[in-house]
């Protein structure tokens, strides 16, 4: 068996992966990224919504459409109260000039229902917007590429 000592370098995975900031832009793109996973581990709305924008936007990966922050904090509130979503990112791109950035990766969603363990994965797009000196998620799409654990996973998207 093998002791892993994982170590905080601006990046949050279920995984270890490499990770490099390129440009101070990007470490606090990461960073932020790495306090909105905590806060989704911890079920914590309140900092949840400290990384989205008021105007924020989200296709969910059954193509659930919400619109603004406090929707998407009831989404949040009512999830499984085991729920755990995790997002790593892949690639981040800044444009300073417009205060705007992209980020690619992966993610992974994981909770019980009715007594099956559920996962799904696959990739995502969020769009960022940096508003009075900090970077803010504005928008997120989620598409799934894996599901396993039970009859959840034969539901299909909504729409």
């Amino acid at each position: 068996m093998h002791n892993w000592l994982l170590v905080a370098t601006g990046c949050i995975s279920l995984v270890a992966v490499a990770c490099t900031a390129t440009s101070p832009e990007e470490a606090e793109i990461r960073s932020v990224r790495a306090a909105s996973n905590a806060a989704i581990v911890a079920h914590d709305t309140a900092s949840i919504g400290a990384t989205l924008t008021e105007d924020y936007h989200v296709i969910t990966s059954r193509n659930a459409e919400s619109v603004g922050r406090s929707a998407m904090l009831k989404r949040f509130a009512a999830d499984a109260p085991d729920v755990v979503y995790v997002r790593t990112p892949d690639v981040i791109q800044v444009f300073p000039e417009w205060n705007m950035a992209s980020e690619t990766g992966t993610w992974v969603g994981r909770w019980s229902d009715k007594g099956d363990l559920i996962e799904l994965s696959g990739t995502y797009y969020a769009k960022w917007h940096r508003r009075d000196g900090q970077w803010l998620i504005r928008a997120e799409i989620f598409t799934p590429l894996a599901c396993t654990g039970g009859p959840f996973c034969e539901k299909g998207p909504l729409k």
